[in-house]
């Protein structure tokens, strides 16, 4: 199963099984992972200063700790950047789709980083299947500014 949001917008569409995604282990840590998409991000030529970078970091944390703490561990991570946007991949063992904290929020800690990542990506799509679920997060680089 497959569920997409756009803009706020949700669809759910019936997906294949999760096949392996990667010969390579993923990162061990969120660090790992954020050395990995800032490496990515640095040689596709965008500055450590670009929004687009900070932002991109940001979602690669959310998604990997999100995967570590509640999907059961990391089970493939991958981190692209083509046509100036930026995609990252996490899959874990989960395979519940993961929850937006709603009501009130004074005193709770954690439960921000889904909706965080929402806010963030242009894109979001999370692919359920019986080994746990894939979420991959699309980031656009802001538009240039008009000429004055």
């Amino acid at each position: 199963m497959t569920l997409t949001a756009k803009c706020g917008a949700r669809s759910v569409d019936a997906g294949p099984p999760g096949p392996p995604l990667s010969a390579f282990p993923p990162p061990g840590t969120v660090a790992r992972a954020r050395e990995v998409a800032a490496g990515i991000l640095e040689d596709s030529g965008l500055s450590p200063g670009d929004r687009l970078v900070a932002d991109a970091l940001l979602v690669t944390s959310e998604l990997v700790t999100n995967a570590i703490r509640h999907g059961g561990g990391l089970t493939a991570f991958r981190a692209e950047v083509r046509d100036g946007a930026f995609r990252v991949l996490v899959a874990d063992r989960n395979p519940d789709p993961p929850v937006t904290r709603v009501g009130p929020t004074v005193g709770c800690v954690g439960g921000y980083g889904w909706r965080l990542v929402h806010t963030l990506a242009s894109h979001v799509t999370v692919t359920l299947h019986a080994a746990g679920k894939h979420i991959t997060a699309t980031l656009l680089p802001a538009p240039a500014p008009a000429p004055a």
